[in-house]
C-alpha cells in the first residue's frame, strides 16, 4: 500500500511539473469534446497608418509607412492597426508581436506588383525548406497577433503566376502572349518573365542547395513564387472577417503554429491560379476553421505536416483541429489531408461543410516515400453538388500510377515497409449527400500497407461510377445508398480483407452488385442488403475464391 501512494504521489508530481512547464495536457477528443483554440487579446490603442503618412490612391507605395504603424503598436504594447477605408500600395508588411491588423470594409490593402519589393529568403514551400521571395504578410516566432476587418487584401498574383494554354480561352492566351514574357519548349505554358522560365527548367530550383547563397538565385528570382500569407512558429493566432485574394502561389500558410483561428474569412483564388491553394494549415495544434468560404485554385482547406524524410525528423504533425460551417467552390479538394503529410495528422473533426463545383469532395492523398500516420479523422453532415471527380477519395498512390490487376494476373508486388511507407488509418465519415460525381468513392491503399479502419455511414451519392475498395482492410458501408449510370459493378472489391457491407442501396437496378478480384481477397460481409434487385449479385475475378463472400439477409 505504502508504494502505490508513492507511485500515485510521483505522477501527481509529474503532473504538476508539466503544467508549470506551460505544457497542455493531452485530451481525448470526441464530438462531445471537440478540440478548442485560445484567442489572442489586444488594447484597444489604434495605430491609424495614416498618421504615419500613408496615403490612399494607389500611386504611394506604403511599405514603410504600415510597417512603421505596426512596429509601432508593438512597442507599445499592442493594439490596433487601422487600415482606414482607401486604396492603399504596398510592398511586404511584417507582423509583430501583439497587433491586431484591421482592415475597413472598404479598404483595399493592394500588393504591389513590383517584383523587386520582395526579398528572397529561406522559406517553406510543400513540404521542404525552400527559397521564396519575401511573403506580402509574414509572421515568425510571434504572439497574439490577428488580421481582422471586412476589407480585402490583394496579392497582384497574376504578375508572378505561370499559365497553361489548357487552362485558359485562346482569346486570353493571346492577350497573355502579347503582354510579354516565354513560352516553354512545347508552347503550351507561358512563363511570365524569362527569370520565371530559367528556374522552371532549372532541376530543384527551389531547393536550397549547400554551399549556395541568397545571391546566388537573382538569377530565377521570378520562379519563387511567394504565399500571401505565411505565419511561422507562431501562438494565439486570428483571422477574422477578411478577404484574401489573388495570391501568387498558396494563399493562407500556417506552419507550426499553436492556437490558430480562421473565423469568417474569404479566400478568392482563380480556379486555373497556378498552386493557387485556400488554406494550407501544416504541422499546426489547436486550430478552428469556421464560417469561411473559399474559391481555390488548388486544394481548398488542406492539412498538411512536412514533406518525405524531411517531415519525418521535424516530427509535427497537425493534430486538434475543428473545421465547421464552411463552404468550398472551387477548388482540387473541399477539405484535404496531405500528401505532404510526412509528420502525421490526428483528431482532426470536420462538420457541416458544402463543396460546390470541387475536382474532389473529401480528398485523402499520399504516396510511398512519405510515411507519417494519418489517423483519427471524424467528418460528419457534409454537402456536395458537381463534383468533377471523386466524392470520397482515398489515394496513396498520388502523382503515380497504380497497377492493374489485368497487367498482374490478380497478384501484387510487396514493397518491404520502411519509414517512407505512409499510413491512413481510423476514418469515420457519416451523413454525407452529393448531387453529382463521375465516381462515388474510392478507397485505395497499398498492398504493404493497406488502408484500414475507413467507416462510412448515411451514405448517399449521385455519380456516373459507383465505389472502389482496393487493398484496405476493416472498411464498413453502412446504409450507403448509390445511383449510378454504371452499374457493372456497383462496388468494386479488390485485395482487400474485412470488408463490410450493411444494408447497401441502389436507386437503378444493379447490373452486378458486387466484383471481387484478387489473388489476396480476404472476407467480405453483405449484411441486409436486397439482391433480388440486382441482375448479377457477384463476380469472382482473377483469383478471388467465391467463399470470400459471405451473404446475410
Amino acid at each position: 500500500m505504502h508504494l502505490k501512494k508513492l507511485n500515485l504521489l510521483a505522477i501527481l508530481l509529474f503532473c504538476l511539473c508539466v503544467e508549470a512547464n506551460g505544457q497542455k495536457k493531452t485530451s481525448v477528443y470526441s464530438w462531445q469534446h471537440l478540440p478548442t483554440a485560445e484567442l489572442p487579446s489586444f488594447k484597444t490603442d489604434t495605430f491609424n497608418i495614416e498618421k504615419f503618412g500613408a496615403k490612399a490612391g494607389g500611386f504611394t507605395l506604403n511599405t514603410q509607412r504600415i510597417n512603421a504603424a505596426i512596429n509601432a503598436c508593438s512597442e507599445h504594447g499592442g493594439g490596433v492597426v487601422l487600415i482606414p477605408s482607401g486604396f492603399w500600395l504596398t510592398g511586404p508588411v511584417v507582423m509583430k508581436n501583439n497587433v491586431n491588423l484591421h482592415i475597413s470594409r472598404a479598404a483595399v490593402l493592394q500588393f504591389t506588383s513590383d517584383k523587386s519589393s520582395f526579398a528572397l529568403i529561406e522559406g517553406n514551400f510543400e513540404g521542404h525548406k525552400s527559397i521564396r521571395n519575401q511573403s506580402p504578410i509574414s509572421g515568425k516566432d510571434l504572439q497574439n497577433i490577428a488580421i481582422t476587418g471586412e476589407g480585402i487584401i490583394d496579392g497582384h498574383g497574376e504578375v508572378w503566376r505561370a499559365m497553361g494554354k489548357d487552362n485558359i480561352i485562346d482569346r486570353d492566351w493571346k492577350i497573355l502572349i502579347a503582354s510579354g514574357g516565354e513560352l516553354s519548349d512545347d508552347g503550351r505554358t507561358w512563363y511570365p518573365s524569362a527569370s520565371y522560365a530559367k528556374g522552371a527548367r532549372t532541376r530543384n530550383a527551389g531547393y536550397i542547395q549547400t554551399g549556395k547563397k541568397l545571391d546566388d538565385y537573382q538569377e530565377i528570382k521570378d520562379f519563387f513564387r511567394p504565399n500571401l500569407i505565411v505565419f511561422s512558429n507562431c501562438k494565439k493566432v486570428l483571422l477574422q472577417g477578411t478577404t484574401f485574394q489573388n495570391s501568387a502561389a498558396w494563399c493562407l500558410h500556417t506552419l507550426q503554429c499553436e492556437d490558430l483561428t480562421f473565423d469568417g474569412v474569404h479566400v478568392r483564388n482563380a480556379s486555373n491560379a497556378q498552386n493557387g491553394d485556400g488554406m494550407d494549415i501544416e504541422s499546426c495544434s489547436n486550430v478552428r476553421v469556421v464560417n469561411c468560404t473559399i474559391d481555390a485554385g488548388d486544394d481548398g482547406i488542406c492539412i498538411k505536416s512536412g514533406k518525405d524524410e524531411e517531415g519525418r525528423k521535424v516530427g509535427k504533425p497537425c493534430q486538434n483541429i475543428l473545421i465547421q460551417n464552411n463552404v468550398v467552390y472551387s477548388a482540387h479538394g473541399g477539405f484535404v489531408i496531405g500528401s505532404e503529410m510526412s509528420g502525421g495528422a490526428h483528431d482532426i473533426f470536420v462538420s457541416d461543410c458544402s463543396f460546390f463545383g470541387t475536382d474532389n469532395g473529401l480528398r485523402f492523398k499520399t504516396v510511398r516515400g512519405r510515411g507519417g500516420v494519418v489517423e483519427n479523422i471524424y467528418i460528419r453532415n457534409i454537402s456536395m453538388r458537381d463534383i468533377v471527380h471523386d466524392a470520397i477519395l482515398f489515394d496513396m498512390y498520388y502523382f503515380t500510377k497504380a497497377p492493374s490487376l489485368a497487367q498482374t494476373g490478380g497478384d501484387e508486388e510487396k514493397p518491404p515497409v520502411d519509414a517512407g511507407t505512409p499510413q491512413f488509418r481510423n476514418f469515420y465519415i457519416n451523413n454525407v449527400v452529393c448531387d453529382g460525381a463521375n465516381r462515388a468513392m474510392l478507397i485505395r491503399g497499398l498492398p504493404e500497407m493497406s488502408i484500414r479502419g475507413i467507416h462510412l455511414e448515411n451514405i448517399s451519392i449521385k455519380a456516373d461510377q459507383g465505389a472502389e475498395i482496393i487493398d484496405a482492410s476493416d472498411v464498413s458501408l453502412t446504409k450507403v445508398t448509390l445511383q449510378c449510370k454504371t452499374t457493372r459493378p456497383l462496388v468494386h472489391i479488390e485485395n482487400s480483407n474485412k470488408v463490410k457491407i450493411d444494408n447497401l442501396g441502389s436507386v437503378a437496378k444493379p447490373d452486378l452488385l458486387l466484383s471481387i478480384n484478387g489473388k489476396h481477397m480476404g472476407q467480405v460481409d453483405l449484411l441486409h442488403t436486397d439482391t433480388s434487385s440486382a441482375s448479377q449479385v457477384a463476380e469472382f475475378k482473377y483469383g478471388a475464391d467465391k467463399s470470400a463472400l459471405t451473404t446475410t439477409k
